[in-house]
């Protein structure tokens, strides 16, 4: 029998082998394992003759020992510590918190009568779509959304659109609605303060949701654009065995005292957290970010680290910091993230894709025009990831003797003899012989008018729902139901800023039109 010479890593330790005989196998443990030491199967007979002896608390997977074997001469060996991968991470322990906004007034007059997320956008879908889609093409269907501010019409679409029976199927899942609401007590009676006051006021439904293998807590807005899969976020966030994670992405000067920005450190960990800097204290958070893969180009351009306001927990942490380290801190941005950086593992995820907040008049115009573009930034097909909406079984539009040029036509529309350019025509527009439609963006309707409806408002001298004919629109917003009559322009050719006419049925901000839901805009009018 002849012995085989290893090079023993760290912790190595020497087996007894008197025991047992060679019969021209190796002989580990007294037992006799087939083939050598070269043997694709040693290993795993290895171990396996381990566990038959019982000896498994002495010997351990990553650990060498001496083996002696006959068809190895005065070698070398070296046993590699198997890899231990981090556990995968499964949508059923994930459930996701949508923060259904505030009062929305950087959106307003879109939000006069409406909570944010129930904003029409891309022609047939309204914001809130984009988490709950996310979610749902994540494979989370455990999902909370939080409101407060004019929920009416948000409450009805969740109804029609995400429930058990008639729409998206859930299976085990489900989709609740935590209206703001008073309590007893004196803390009872406050609305919801911040973000995290919202989270908060209903901290006894996520300690339930904790108790049904609720391992991590998502936190979502409800109004911003874009496509991702949050179980890779969360996978980043188990794999750094992170207390948070918070979704970032490079951002420009132009833009970036609008967000929370951060610092980090070789690890991905974030350092300093700042809730929308300015001045000096903006300037102090520049950072290289060639750190996230950058070139030095874009590096160069994208100064700053950013915050999307997206942010996994373990729940059992978001709840510490809640109820106990932090009880009247009420917002997550400014508050909660920045105090938690100094005590817990904090860590940053890169998100590398097309993503917009759509927090005011401009950028939910800029957002909306760019889905006409060709080829798009973002669209919301996707044969695998598809965005759901409320199932309204129209019809398909009818286009009679139009142009049409880089646009978004939804169904159920009626086009005759008009133009339309750059622009997006929502859900049953009416457009009439020889409108011109440009750089517009245009919500629709939520009924329709019968011909006969039609016929008999215009012989009174009435507008009815839709665009009548020879209207001229360029650079404007068309809330829902709007009815504006014939021979009318709008195209702010002041090149006004800002301006506020609801007695006149419409506003102006950022230089775009806006034309207020169900607002009349008389023949002939001028804007």
């Amino acid at each position: 029998m002849e012995s085989c010479c290893m090079a023993l890593k760290g912790n190595a330790n020497l087996i007894n082998v008197s025991k047992g005989r060679s019969n021209g196998g190796s002989v580990f443990w007294g037992e006799s394992i087939r083939g050598g030491l070269k043997s694709k199967d040693f290993g795993a007979q290895l171990w396996e003759s381990l566990r038959a002896e019982n000896v498994v608390k002495k010997a351990k997977p990553g650990l060498a020992y001496s083996v002696l074997t006959p068809d190895i001469d005065n070698e070398t060996l070296k046993f590699q510590a198997p890899i231990f991968e981090t556990p995968r991470a499964d949508p059923k322990n994930v459930a996701s918190v949508i923060l259904g906004g505030g009062a929305g007034t950087r959106l307003f007059p879109l939000t006069s009568k409406r909570a944010k997320p129930a904003v029409p956008i891309g022609g047939c879908y309204r914001l809130i779509d984009i988490p709950m889609s996310n979610c749902i093409n994540s494979g989370i269907k455990k999902i909370f959304i939080l409101t407060q501010f004019n929920s009416f019409s948000l409450n009805r679409h969740l109804a029609r659109t995400y429930n058990f029976g008639n729409a998206v199927n859930f299976g085990d899942g489900f989709v609740e609605v935590l209206a703001a609401t008073q309590t007893s007590g004196e803390a009872g009676k406050k609305w919801f303060q911040g973000t995290a006051d919202a989270v908060r006021q209903f901290v006894w439904v996520f300690e339930d949701a904790k108790a049904k293998d609720v391992e991590h807590v998502l936190i979502l807005s409800g109004d911003h654009l874009y496509r991702a899969d949050y179980m890779d976020f969360v996978q980043k966030h188990i794999d750094s065995n992170a207390d948070i994670t918070v979704s970032c992405l490079p951002m420009d000067d132009s833009r970036a005292s609008d967000y929370g920005l951060m610092k980090i450190d070789e690890t991905g960990r974030i350092i300093q957290f700042a809730e929308k800097p300015k001045g000096p204290n903006l300037e102090a958070m520049q950072v290289d970010t060639s750190i996230l893969g950058l070139s030095v180009q874009d590096a160069t351009r994208y100064p700053y680290i950013a915050s999307m306001g997206v942010y996994v927990f373990k729940t059992d942490v978001l709840l510490k910091l809640l109820t106990r380290s932090y009880p009247s801190c009420n917002d997550f941005g400014s508050e909660i993230i920045p105090s938690a950086v100094k005590e817990h593992n904090v860590q940053a995820y890169l998100f590398n894709d097309y993503w917009e907040d759509i927090g005011t008049i401009k950028s939910f115009f800029d957002a909306n025009l760019a889905l006409t573009e060709q080829p798009p930034k973002f669209e919301f097909y996707d044969p695998k990831t598809p965005f759901y909406t409320s199932p309204r079984f129209l019809p398909p539009t009818k286009v009679d003797k139009c142009k049409i040029v880089d646009a978004i036509i939804s169904h159920g529309c009626f086009l005759r003899e008009c133009s339309v350019q750059h622009s997006i025509v929502g859900v049953r527009s009416r457009l009439e012989s020889g409108v011109e439609l440009e750089d517009t963006m245009m919500m629709g309707a939520d009924y329709y008018q019968t011909e006969s409806e039609i016929a008999s408002l215009l012989a009174e001298g009435k507008v009815p729902i839709g665009v009548g004919q020879n209207t001229k629109i360029k650079n404007c917003i068309i809330d829902k139901n709007a009815k504006i009559g014939k021979d009318v322009i709008i195209s702010n050719s002041g090149a006004v800023q800002e301006a506020e006419k609801p007695e006149d049925g419409f506003y102006i901000r950022s230089g775009i039109t806006v034309i207020m839901k169900n607002a009349t805009i008389k023949d002939g009018t001028i804007i």
